[in-house]
Formats: structure tokens, C-alpha cells, sequence
């Protein structure tokens, strides 16, 4: 039962196959068996992601089109893996080149996992042993339910505490150490300042601006008692009176952990739109040419870095089981309809010396560029000091410094030009043929994505 990763040979090097068991055959739609699967939420997405659960499995798995729709950065394996059943049959995946960490929410956790890149078949992901080992969960196979120990509040504060010490430098240059601070967990937990750029919201006309509460479950509410404490602490949200709110709901993220959504609909349908315009990718690869080196930054959490407008602020009111709340900055507010635009016309004034020369900017993505080493030095010094002065922050793991290739927007940039990434085309070629309306959208989605 499960997918097992194991090496192959390679001039002497230990050998690597990665072994598919029986679930893989129902997962890849050859049986007719009903499936262990969970919602998991990645992060910075609405979306949840439908994953197995094989315990079976000594790896864990993602489908390469899932890490292209997820933008997630695509790492090397040190060797190969091939990819063979444990009965000893060999099926049409091939082998595994890529790896890629996705951080998600799932039962209220949020957690970073390392997948193996390689086709699923109609699965996006699959979770394996060593993930249902590492976090202890209790496991109902007969009513298909998974879910963390009880854990007290005590405990999960400590957690959070600990997880926050680990090297927010692992990773940055030697040389980018003197910006500690752009990479840094205390002051990114801190309010940022009042910029010209914070978001306003103007009402179009009178209407509803009132939803019902949503319900939730125990554990749900526990984990939002939790947000609600942390985002008060910092002060990024305060206690409310007003006539308007949106209900707040969780949904699951990536990794599986859940993350807290407010349902702006209302609020959105009478808010006059900031026809602000994202830039187009065609037009920023336009940019990169002749360019050689690159550095790419992540934006932690880029809505949190800009508030909203004073007199406004009511307006993002929420509501919940709890009491009512307003959000000071965007971080609470994403889902609002001119969030987006906002961020892009702060972000490309703060950085407009630098546009088009050695910078391009989509939303919270940074992509500096450079002809040779020692100036993309200078670039990249500049742009994190910068973020510094500015109070913005990065995630050190998300970003990449001096590399020659990297994947921007989809899209993998190199001194040799522009490409899709090899399995991404193997994906295409490997793809199982579609039973289900849902399987041929999925699939020509990503085959318009190519295109």
C-alpha cells in the first residue's frame, strides 16, 4: 500500500526508486475503491486542495500542474528517482527530477511539507506515512476522518513561540545579513506605518451590507479564539461597533492547516473598483533581456505591509461568535475587491527608480535582474535596503539569491531566455486519459496555461 521512495543507480551512486502500492492504482483511477482524502488550504490561497491520505506511502507527492497553479519554486533532487509498484510493475510516470516545499493549513495547523514532483493522476497530492507519523494524527479509516490530538492552548502558544526562533537567515548571502531585519519574524508581527497607498473603500450605493453568522465547528472556533488573541496582540485588528460586517469562515489550506477567510461579497458588490492595472507577465519578461543573474524575493505576506484607510476602517468590519472586529491592514481584508490593485500601486511607486531598469514587481513578487555579478550585488543591496527603510518583509525560504535560472510567475527565466519547465511538458505527455468532466477542465486549464 503507498508510494515508497527509494534511490536509483547513477555512476556508482546508491540506488533510487521511488515504489507505488495498491492505493496508487485506486488514486490513479484503475480501481474502483472510495478514496481517504482530506481538504487542505497552501498558502496565500482561498482555494482548498482535495489530498490522499495514503498510509501506505513513504513519501509524499504533488502533481506538477498543482505546483505550477501554486507558483511554487521547483528544487533539484540530488539524484533521480525512478518510479515502480510494489508488486513489481512499472507504470507510465517515469522518473522524479523536482522537489517542492508547500506550506498549508489543515485542522487549524499550519505546517511546511516537502513533495516529491511527479504525476497523480487525478489526485493533486498525496500525503504519506512519515507525514502522519510526524504529527501523531488520529486516524478514523472507517469514517474516512483525520485529526490532530487535543492539544491545550499553553502547548500550542509554546509552539508558536518555537517555531519562530528557527534562523530567519538560513539561506540569505553572508553579504545581505546587514538587512536581518527585512527577514526577521519580530518586526514583521509588528503594525506597519500609514503609507499614501493604504486602501480605501468607497461605497457605491445603499444596500445590504450584513450576511449571517457561520457556523463552526469546536475546533474551528478554538483555532479563531486563537487568531482573534494573536492578531489583537499585534494590532492588527480591534474590537468593533459598527452597523456592517462580513461573516468569517475557515478554509483549508496546502499544508493542510486552516486559514481564516472573511466573506466580503456584500461589501465587494457595492465598493466602487480601483481600475488600477496588474501588469502584464508578457510585458515584464519583456524587461529581462540580456539579463544574466537573478534574485527573487517574497513579499511575507504583502497585503499585511499597507493599512487601510482612516475613516475606512469599519467598513472591514467582521463578524463572529466572539464579537465584532475591524482590520487595521490588508492582511485581514485580502479578499476585498480593490486589495490587489491597491498593492500593486504601492508597491510600484515605492520601487518606480527601479522599474524596468533592474526590477520587476507582480504584487508581492520581486524579481531583481542584472547583466553580471557585481551589479546585481549593488541591485540587490539597494532593494533590500529599501525593504528595510520601508518596513517590509521577506520570507528567506521563498526567496532565491545570484542563481542564473529561476521560476518567476510561471515561467522559467535564464541568461538562455525563457521556458516551461521539463515536467511541466512531461505532465502533459504523461496525462492520464479524462473519465470526468472535472479531469478534462483540469486538464485543459493546464493546457491553456502552456499556451
Amino acid at each position: 500500500m503507498g508510494w515508497k521512495a527509494t534511490p536509483i543507480e547513477d555512476k556508482g551512486k546508491a540506488k533510487e526508486t521511488t515504489k507505488i502500492g495498491k492505493d496508487s492504482k485506486y488514486q490513479l483511477g484503475k480501481e474502483n475503491k472510495p478514496l481517504f482524502t482530506i481538504p487542505i488550504t497552501p498558502e496565500k490561497q482561498a482555494d482548498t486542495l482535495e489530498v490522499l491520505i495514503d498510509s501506505g506511502a513513504t513519501s509524499s507527492f504533488l502533481h506538477p500542474c498543482t505546483a505550477e497553479l501554486l507558483c511554487l519554486p521547483l528544487i533539484d533532487l540530488p539524484s533521480p528517482c525512478t518510479i515502480t509498484m510494489l508488486d513489481g510493475l512499472s507504470p507510465q510516470a517515469g522518473k522524479i527530477w523536482k522537489k517542492a516545499n508547500l506550506t498549508f493549513s489543515f485542522d487549524g495547523k499550519q505546517m511546511t511539507k516537502t513533495f516529491l514532483i511527479c504525476n497523480t493522476g487525478s489526485h493533486t497530492t498525496i500525503l504519506g506515512l512519515k507525514w502522519l507519523d510526524a504529527h501523531n494524527l488520529e486516524i478514523n479509516w472507517n469514517m474516512h476522518t483525520l485529526t490532530f490530538p487535543h492539544t491545550p492552548p499553553k502547548h500550542m502558544a509554546v509552539a508558536k513561540e518555537e517555531e519562530a526562533d528557527k534562523n530567519p537567515l538560513e539561506g540569505v548571502p553572508l553579504e545581505y545579513h546587514q538587512y536581518a531585519k527585512v527577514f526577521g519574524e519580530e518586526e514583521f508581527n509588528k503594525l506597519p506605518p500609514h503609507w499614501h497607498y493604504n486602501i480605501g473603500i468607497e461605497l457605491t450605493k445603499d444596500g445590504p451590507l450584513n450576511l449571517p453568522l457561520y457556523s463552526m465547528t469546536d475546533a474551528k472556533s478554538s483555532t479563531l479564539k486563537d487568531w482573534l488573541r494573536d492578531e489583537l496582540k499585534a494590532g492588527k485588528i480591534q474590537p468593533s461597533k459598527s452597523s456592517i460586517s462580513s461573516p468569517v469562515m475557515f478554509v483549508p489550506k496546502k499544508d493542510g492547516s486552516q486559514r481564516l477567510v472573511v466573506d466580503y461579497c456584500c461589501l465587494n458588490n457595492q465598493t466602487k473598483k480601483n481600475v488600477y492595472p496588474l501588469p502584464q507577465p508578457d510585458d515584464l519578461m519583456a524587461q529581462l533581456g540580456g539579463a544574466k543573474v537573478f534574485t527573487k524575493l517574497d513579499l511575507q505576506w504583502g497585503y499585511n505591509n499597507v493599512q487601510v484607510k482612516e475613516g475606512n476602517k469599519w467598513k472591514t468590519t467582521f463578524c463572529t461568535k466572539y464579537g465584532l472586529y475591524k482590520s487595521l491592514v490588508m492582511t485581514g481584508v485580502q479578499h476585498l475587491t480593490n486589495a490587489p490593485a491597491a498593492f500593486q500601486h504601492f508597491m510600484n511607486k515605492l520601487f518606480k527608480d527601479l522599474l524596468d531598469k533592474c526590477v520587476i514587481i507582480y504584487l508581492d513578487d520581486i524579481l531583481i535582474y542584472s547583466k553580471d555579478d557585481a551589479a546585481h550585488a549593488k541591485h540587490v543591496h539597494k532593494v533590500l535596503c529599501w525593504l528595510m527603510d520601508n518596513q517590509l518583509f521577506c520570507k528567506a525560504s521563498k526567496c532565491a539569491f545570484h542563481v542564473t535560472s529561476v521560476e518567476y510567475l510561471g515561467i522559467i527565466v535564464s541568461d538562455k531566455g525563457f521556458s516551461l519547465d521539463k515536467l511541466k511538458i512531461q505532465a502533459v505527455q504523461e496525462w492520464l486519459v479524462p473519465t470526468k468532466v472535472k479531469e478534462v477542465q483540469l486538464f485543459l486549464g493546464f493546457a491553456n496555461f502552456l499556451c
